[in-house]
């Protein structure tokens, strides 16, 4: 089996520099990195991670824990992710913690016993315990999709509420205004009554969407009525239970936001179930775009979230972390799109469905600042 010293000898270097340019702990001419890359290939040599990593201390490996891997959302975020760290030279160890605050604890505790360099968490809506592993391990950490400030990672952490915590990043979308562009959307086309089948209690993304929810009808002049905002748990028989429950209503809602894109399925079957039709007898808007929304009839209006951005952008994140431990803290906000179709109401673009306007660029902030 070939040995560094091998890959040194064929391509005329010293063994220091082979390891400069298989780690990247020094920056290496062009010409001699390629020469190394030759000879790598030419001697099929492999690198020992487990020797370098008892050297280093690192094992170019990161982990990865989001709940709904299943959900074609984190499916597109996990895509990301596997992309950048694998273009970074990082293997990826992932679980999935199930949306449960104790097995997302433990298998957190699984990837940081497998001494993955870093971690990636989707947190879960009571996610006091995983912030008080992760902080009490000093785990470089960005969390993904969902935001944790202190009073969501409570006392437990050590941090109190509005308390910002100093040792982890956050990558995540813009969730409040793009909720509150559907709302004016559907009141622009007449509807005076916008019911909002929100998430599961607790996430970071349900009572984003819930203020853009209310800032909507704020900005439209029109009334809140908290009988129209029912929870859907952020699963479809949730979100068809919900619905069926605001079709009950004496006066029921003419229009329909679903804040995410299990919850839209369900909606649309209790709306299938009742006999009404989208949009004659009812409009409907829905956050996050999916593979097939444009399949159905009438094609979904939604809000279309930058997931593999927000995976690649998370790797991003936390490497600059591991490169530089000391760093200011990170809170990034990508934008979403408008993708405008006809299951609001509205006849087809002829120019296309997407509407611009949410489409900015990425925020970003360090603590200490606003976000």
């Amino acid at each position: 089996m070939p040995t560094m010293a091998d890959v040194a000898r064929s391509a005329g270097v010293s063994v220091a520099t082979v390891s400069h340019v298989l780690n990247g702990t020094r920056p290496v001419l062009p010409h001699t990195r390629q020469a190394v890359l030759d000879a790598v290939d030419a001697l099929g040599y492999t690198p020992n991670t487990l020797a370098r990593s008892l050297v280093t201390s690192r094992t170019r490996s990161l982990g990865l824990a989001v709940s709904a891997i299943s959900n074609p959302y984190f499916t597109e975020i996990l895509q990301g992710v596997e992309a950048a760290a694998l273009e970074a030279g990082y293997s990826l160890l992932i679980a999935d913690p199930h949306d449960d605050p104790e097995h997302e604890r433990k298998v957190v505790q699984l990837l940081h016993e497998r001494r993955v360099d870093g971690m990636i968490v989707a947190p879960s809506a009571r996610p006091h315990e995983l912030v008080a592993y992760l902080r009490r391990h000093a785990v470089p950490t960005v969390f993904l999709d969902r935001m944790i400030d202190g009073g969501m990672a409570g006392g437990a952490a050590g941090i109190g509420p509005g308390e910002p915590a100093p040792w982890y990043d956050q990558v995540c979308a813009e969730s409040a205004e793009p909720t509150a562009r559907l709302v004016t959307h559907l009141a622009g086309l007449g509807h005076r009554r916008i019911g909002l089948v929100a998430g599961l209690p607790g996430l970071s993304t349900t009572s984003e969407r819930v203020r853009g929810y209310r800032d909507g009808l704020t900005a439209a002049g029109l009334a809140h009525d908290e009988r129209l905002l029912v929870s859907g748990n952020s699963e479809s028989t949730g979100a068809e239970q919900a619905t069926t429950a605001l079709l009950a209503l004496p006066d029921p809602p003419s229009a329909l936001v679903t804040a995410n894109n299990a919850m839209t399925i369900g909606a649309l079957r209790a709306l299938r179930r009742h006999g009404l039709s989208v949009p004659d007898d009812i409009a409907l808007c829905c956050f996050d775009d999916f593979a097939w929304a444009d399949l159905f009839s009438p094609r979904l209006t939604a809000i279309a979230q930058p997931s593999r951005e927000l995976g690649t952008q998370a790797v991003r994140v936390l490497l600059d972390r591991l490169e530089e431990p000391r760093r200011a803290t990170r809170t990034m906000r990508l934008p979403c799109a408008f993708v405008h179709r006809t299951s609001c109401g509205c006849p087809e673009e002829p120019g296309g469905p997407e509407e611009p306007g949410l489409t900015a660029s990425p925020t970003l902030s360090e603590k200490g600042t606003a976000s």
